[in-house]
């Protein structure tokens, strides 16, 4: 089971922590099932780059990096070298503390 913090860049939003996670879920279906925003243009298959995040902890918990995520974080928004995609980061089985941070999600049209 695991722990997951979600903190936020935009302002006034407090960190979430999910407790008791189970694994085979990937962050943007957790995120979603708990009212957090991410968005998520292309439903979560990894067509583009709208549910873009940053793991600050725990990488080792989720699966790696493919080529065709990559493709897509090199057209996210300030990508970095911890960068991720919420629909490709699924939990491995096992256990510990993940900490992520979502981009302001203001920056996408619409908000």
């Amino acid at each position: 089971m695991y722990n997951i913090t979600f903190k936020f860049e935009q302002k006034g939003l407090e960190p979430i922590t999910l407790n008791n996670v189970e694994a085979d879920q990937s962050i943007l279906e957790l995120a979603l099932g708990n009212e957090i925003e991410l968005h998520h243009n292309c439903g979560g298959v990894c067509a583009c780059s709208t549910c873009h995040l940053y793991v600050e902890k725990g990488e080792q918990f989720i699966e790696e990096l493919s080529d065709k995520e990559e493709d897509f974080i090199d057209r996210a928004i300030n990508p970095r070298l911890n960068s991720r995609l919420g629909c490709q980061c699924v939990l491995l089985p096992g256990s510990g503390d993940i900490t992520v941070l979502l981009p302001d999600q203001t920056q996408f049209l619409g908000e």
